[in-house]
């Protein structure tokens, strides 16, 4: 496993930390999904489906945490799709209206930021990436994923963002 940890000062000298690993992990998920335009449609889109799902995710009766929401999103520079899930034990019991699926075993680079600090994130993961050697793996039995973590009463909310990567 390769770790990066790094300090990044914006213009307002707010201290933002990153750390970037490896993780590799298979996912069990279920939930709902929605396409839109892309880049037009998003984040609303992201924002839509998740605050639907949001008011569903109780009917998830084998997840392993509802505070935690698994959004993952396959894109191809047209259109999106992204989804809201939870991460579940097995897929034997799917809500209507709702879809189960497994993500393979595959290697991820993760990067630590929050709601706030996505945007850099992902510039920061990508660099990091580059930096490292791997390179992203498209839609072959994967997709990048966000997880969410669900606080109450909190400005922002922590988020880890994952991409897949080659195993060449």
């Amino acid at each position: 496993m390769i770790n990066w940890r790094g300090t990044i000062t914006l213009e307002n000298k707010t201290m933002i930390k990153y750390h970037c690993e490896t993780l590799r992990k298979e996912y069990q998920l279920v939930g709902q999904s929605l396409t839109a335009n892309f880049p037009k449609g998003f984040p609303d889109a992201a924002l839509q489906i998740q605050s639907q799902f949001a008011e569903r995710r109780h009917e998830i009766t084998n997840a392993k945490d509802q505070e935690v929401l698994f959004s993952p999103y396959m894109c191809n520079g047209i259109f999106a799709t992204y989804f809201a899930c939870l991460e579940v034990d097995d897929l034997t019991l799917i809500p209507e209206g709702m879809i189960g699926f497994k993500l393979p075993t595959v290697t991820y680079a993760k990067i630590y930021c929050t709601t706030k600090t996505i945007g850099e994130a992902y510039s920061r993961i990508f660099e990091w990436m580059k930096e490292n050697g791997y390179q992203q793996k498209f839609l072959d039995q994967s997709c990048p994923i966000e997880i969410f973590y669900f606080e109450e009463n909190v400005e922002e909310e922590n988020v880890e963002i994952l991409i897949p990567i080659r195993e060449d």
